[in-house]
């Protein structure tokens, strides 16, 4: 089963369950889905980062 992070409430969801645009995922864990503010973040950063380098 995947899990999905809902950015619009905050709410983890086991498998699909919201409106695509609402969520981030699917991740292999609940607990990585929960941290998906973080890694979303974290990517963000590294993208800038790259950016940078060009």
């Amino acid at each position: 089963m995947a899990w999905w992070y809902n950015h619009k409430t905050g709410i983890v969801e086991e498998g699909p369950q919201s409106l695509g645009g609402d969520r981030d995922g699917p991740y292999a864990t609940r607990e990585e889905a929960e941290r998906a503010p973080e890694i979303a973040a974290e990517r963000a950063r590294r993208w800038r980062e790259e950016e940078k380098e060009d």
